[in-house]
Order: C-alpha cells, then sequence, then structure tokens
C-alpha cells in the first residue's frame, strides 16, 4: 500500500494502520481489510482514480440508505471518500459476515427492508418523485438519473431504454427494441407505485447476515422507484431463501399484479449483464424480451 494512503488512513482514524488484507469478491475495485493499532477493523475500496466517480456514487448511496434503514438493518455509512496518491478510495466500517445460514436473520432483513422502503417516502430527497438527485452506475455501467413524476417515464425511457441505447452504440442492437419498450409501457400504465427508495442492485452477493445476529446491505444503485424492483432482483440470481419474502410480505404486502411486473424488472438487469459480461446474458436477455412480448 502506498506511503501516502497509509499516512491519509491513520489522518482519517487517527491511529496508525497495523496491516493489511486483502478481500476477495468484488469484481470492479481492490478490497482490503484494513486493522489498526487500536484493533478496530475497518475496510477500504481503492480504484484508479478514474474510478473516483463510481465509489462517490456508492458512497452517496449507502448514507441514503442508511437515513431510512431501521434499527435491525446495518448499513456501513462512509467514513472518508477521496482521491489520494492516484488512487479512488472509499473507507467503511467493517462487516463481520457470519459464514453460515440463519433463517432468523434472513427474516429480518425482509422485515427490514421493507421498512426502509416504507420509510423512505417520509424522508430524503425527492419524495414523491421517481429517480435520484445525480446519476450513479449499475455495477460499472452508467445509470442516468433525473426526476420523473411518472414511473413508467423513469423505468421504460431511463433505464430500459438506456441499456438498448447502449447496445446500439456498441454495434450489439437487441431485435424488437422499440416493441418491447412499447410493451412496457402498456404493462405498467396503469400501474401507479409510491416511489420509495430502492437498493437498486438487490442480488445475494449485495447483502449479508452478521455475526451474532442482524444483517445488512452495500454496494447500492439506488433510486426512487417501485419498490418491486428490488424483490424482483432478489429473485433473479438466487440466493435470497423464501423467508427473506415471506417477512417482507408479512411487514408490507405487495400490491396485486407484482408477479406479473417481476420478468419485465429484471429485464434490466439481464441486458445490464449482457452489456457487461455478454455471453449468455445476451441470450437470457433476448429470450425474457421475447416472453414479454409474446
Amino acid at each position: 500500500m502506498p506511503e501516502a494512503l497509509v499516512s491519509w488512513l491513520q489522518q482519517q482514524v487517527g491511529v496508525p494502520l497495523r496491516q493489511q488484507s486483502p478481500v476477495a469478491g468484488g469484481c470492479i475495485h481492490n478490497a482490503w481489510q484494513l486493522e489498526f493499532c487500536d484493533g478496530r477493523r475497518l475496510f477500504l475500496k481503492s480504484n484508479q482514480a478514474a474510478a473516483f466517480p463510481l465509489l462517490e456514487a456508492e458512497a452517496d448511496g449507502l448514507r441514503a440508505l442508511a437515513a431510512a434503514a431501521p434499527p435491525g438493518l446495518q448499513i456501513p455509512i462512509p467514513l472518508a471518500c477521496s482521491v489520494v496518491d492516484q488512487q479512488a478510495v472509499l473507507l467503511l466500517p467493517w462487516l463481520a459476515l457470519a459464514p453460515g445460514p440463519a433463517p432468523s436473520a434472513w427474516q429480518q432483513l425482509g422485515q427490514g427492508l421493507a421498512q426502509l422502503h416504507r420509510q423512505s417516502l417520509r424522508c430524503g430527497p425527492g419524495q414523491g418523485r421517481f429517480g435520484w438527485h445525480c446519476a450513479n452506475f449499475i455495477g460499472a455501467t452508467p445509470q442516468p438519473n433525473s426526476w420523473q413524476q411518472s414511473w413508467v417515464f423513469c423505468f421504460v425511457e431511463q433505464r430500459l431504454g438506456h441499456q438498448f441505447d447502449l447496445a446500439q452504440a456498441a454495434g450489439r442492437p437487441f431485435g424488437r427494441a422499440a416493441a418491447l419498450l412499447q410493451r412496457a409501457w402498456q404493462l405498467l400504465a396503469d400501474h401507479t407505485p409510491d416511489p420509495a427508495l430502492v437498493h437498486g442492485d438487490l442480488w445475494s452477493g449485495n447483502a449479508g447476515l452478521l455475526e451474532g445476529g442482524g444483517a445488512a446491505l452495500f454496494d447500492p444503485a439506488i433510486y426512487r422507484a417501485d419498490r418491486e424492483v428490488d424483490l424482483a432482483m432478489a429473485q433473479l440470481f438466487g440466493g435470497f431463501p423464501p423467508q427473506f419474502f415471506s417477512a417482507y410480505e408479512a411487514e408490507w404486502p405487495l400490491p396485486a399484479g407484482s408477479r406479473g411486473r417481476l420478468e419485465l424488472y429484471n429485464l434490466y438487469h439481464l441486458l445490464n449483464h449482457a452489456h457487461l459480461f455478454g455471453g449468455g446474458y445476451r441470450q437470457q436477455a433476448q429470450a425474457c424480451m421475447e416472453r414479454l412480448l409474446g
């Protein structure tokens, strides 16, 4: 670790760094567990300076989620975010994640997410509107945001339409994209959800159970949206057990018709994975489009 970064860390924490250990699992940034001379452990993400906007957007999302989260749901609040010696860095509390399953903690996560969604209707920027106050990222993909009164416009234009534009610009357009956008307008035309603050990238790798009980959320791609988008993605790549969904439903039941919107909402993530990784995700996205078009 560069000396300038070690010095910056000591300034932020107030005590010298004792040791650092790489943490595996991420595909964009480098990650480190830091141990300081007073026994504290923290988490550091680092990347080239050009990646600072990604870390800055992550910090913004974590702060917004933390402001709406109930006591039983832990969101790591950023301690510092900066560029140090040509490295973009984000300093966070260390989350001691539990290695094994804990049904009660999954229930707590489901209940906590429902409470966060409901509480967010009464706090934070943009109440009553969809979108967010700034653009951010879904993975490494730019995610445009602007405030909208209409959920259907927000999702169809700023989410699906943006992904189709990226595919077109890359020379890999999707067949029947225009028809799919028209179909999406039809499917959402009569749906008027409340604009809740959503995690936005809720797969099992961005949530965890904590040692000693409780649960945590991290690595968000937030915006104000239909809360169903979080519950839909939680079913896309597996990892969330039935206890999570039943606890959410018990706390705040989803409205009628939510099952019919699930595949449409998850098309956004399939398109994004096709953009980032190609391969089989492109076939999955096209097949999803064909099912929605009927």
